[in-house]
């Protein structure tokens, strides 16, 4: 079920969530840069109530079992959901991805769920992924942090 796209306006990849319950008006693809090959791909980013820039999720690198075409699987992540939200982000002809949720199933224990990774997301570690962009009180620190519209954003 596609449930949101992302687009390619100006080098920067923005644009939305929406399903019956959550809506995500404002997200955001920020590049991650890491020496490590654990690290994500992509860190999601999203405007908040605030009006500050905060990472909900990530997204790394799989592949699709039947054709082997890359694509982006990771999920979104809130305290204020029941669960991670699983997505994986398809290509666009134009440069951005569609975005699609799919609910996890039994099948998924068995080579299951969006595709197959380079690696299993089970090895992860906490230290893998570089420096956080979190500040002591949760907001995103650095450049674009709190940008209003036509500011400088953090991706």
């Amino acid at each position: 079920m596609n449930i949101g796209e992302i687009r390619n306006v100006n080098g920067r990849l923005t644009g939305s969530i929406a399903t019956r319950t959550i809506d995500l008006p404002r997200i955001g693809l920020r590049k991650v840069e890491s020496m490590s090959d654990r690290a994500p791909v992509y860190e999601i980013l999203a405007l908040n109530v605030a009006r500050r820039w905060v990472q909900i999720g990530a997204l790394w690198e799989a592949f699709s079992k039947k054709t082997g075409e890359a694509f982006l699987a990771g999920s979104v992540d809130d305290p204020g959901l029941p669960e991670p939200l699983p997505v994986a982000m398809f290509p666009t002809e134009d440069g951005g991805y569609t975005i699609a949720w799919r609910r996890e199933t039994v099948r998924a224990e068995f080579g299951g769920g969006f595709g197959t990774s380079q690696r299993s997301y089970d090895e992860r570690t906490q230290d893998g992924f570089g420096e956080s962009t979190a500040g002591n009180n949760g907001a995103l620190m650095g450049a674009g942090a709190g940008a209003e519209d036509g500011e400088d954003l953090p991706f």
